[in-house]
């Protein structure tokens, strides 16, 4: 760590000045690379976490492709809760599957206690290799899902719509709600930290579906979790705390901690960050679909967002959420050279 860490990422990370703004972008490894397709015809999703040679290799490999300022680890926010005995199932076409659903404090208690460096040293490991093959050329950033989303996991069974069966369970069974989420926040800082030991740079808290709840329930019944979960990460390792939909209560994801706090595209950049206070870093905010646009248009809608960050130390550019698998590798080339070049001048 110690030979990248003037890196403009984490000198953004720090607020500190930086050359021109770091970029780099969420499911940054996915299916709009011709790689990654590639090795997915010959290997199943969940073998391709699990073997540390092709988890590296995935995560190094858009790095030298596009030319981003950070890799992100090839990994999967659930592979935390897989070792509860939970029946963890990734199916085709449908995404992740939880066959044993938690919705009593029976359920909660029945849950598989573990180390995660015991129960998942392949992606440590991982963390070991892509460090080496990177080579100081760029930070390594580790990542776990938040105890919120995991546990709309554990409770919903999958994604959801509605996050029904998740807020019955909040409001008709506090206990065993806070019973969970405390389990789910002490190991997720235990999985962070063990990716920081293995020689992640900085790491990220994925909150993707705090945004179907209402600012109240968010501040009662999530916000001391994640809060704990932030507090207990390794001492001057940036965390980046990451959720969509929430701009109408990025100050309670402020007080719930995060260097950098990441916005999606349905607040702007600007407003988002006088609300949050600039005494905090700020990661964002182009619409993935942007990248869908004529080269010259993400170019625009690049400046548009560099003009609202308006030079203030801890920017750090990325998309509100991941990379469709739609998009164009080139596009994508098109918008780190755009922010590279505009945010340099």
């Amino acid at each position: 760590m110690a030979a990248i860490i003037t890196h403009p990422f984490l000198a953004a990370c720090r607020r500190e000045k930086t050359s021109y703004t770091p970029v780099w972008l969420m499911r940054q490894a996915g299916r709009y690379m011709e790689e990654y397709r590639k090795l997915r015809t010959q290997h199943d999703f969940l073998e391709l976490c699990k073997r540390p040679d092709l988890a590296a290799e995935i995560t190094v490999t858009p790095v030298e492709r596009l030319g981003v300022d950070a890799a992100i680890l090839f990994a999967d926010i659930l592979l935390l809760l897989e070792p509860m005995g939970v029946g963890l199932e990734y199916t085709k076409g449908d995404g992740p599957v939880i066959h044993n659903q938690v919705s009593s404090r029976t359920h909660v208690e029945q849950l598989l206690e573990f180390d995660p460096q015991e129960a998942l040293p392949f992606v440590f490991e991982a963390v070991r290799k892509s460090c080496a093959a990177l080579n100081g050329k760029v930070p390594l950033i580790g990542f776990a899902g938040a105890p919120f989303t995991l546990a709309s996991y554990l409770i919903e069974g999958g994604g959801s719509r509605n996050y029904l069966k998740t807020k019955r369970l909040i409001y008709s069974n506090p206990g065993a709600w806070r019973g969970l989420m405390e389990r789910l926040s002490s190991l997720t800082a235990k999985y962070l930290n063990a990716q920081i030991a293995a020689g992640a740079d900085a790491v990220q808290l994925f909150d993707s579906w705090a945004g179907c709840l209402s600012p109240e329930d968010y501040e009662r019944f999530v916000l001391p979790h994640t809060h704990a979960t932030i507090a207990n990460v390794t001492p001057g390792v940036p965390v980046i705390h990451f959720s969509t939909g929430t701009g109408g209560f990025l100050n309670s994801l402020r007080a719930a901690g995060g260097d950098i706090i990441g916005v999606d595209w349905r607040v702007n950049l600007d407003a988002a960050w006088d609300y949050l206070g600039h005494d905090v870093g700020i990661q964002g905010n182009l619409d993935p679909a942007a990248l869908l646009a004529p080269p010259r248009e993400i170019r625009r809608r690049v400046a548009e967002i560099l003009r609202r960050a308006g030079g203030r130390p801890g920017h750090i550019f990325n998309l509100g959420h991941g990379v469709l698998p739609e998009t164009p590798v080139e596009n994508v080339i098109a918008m780190v050279e755009a922010v590279h070049e505009l945010s340099s001048r």
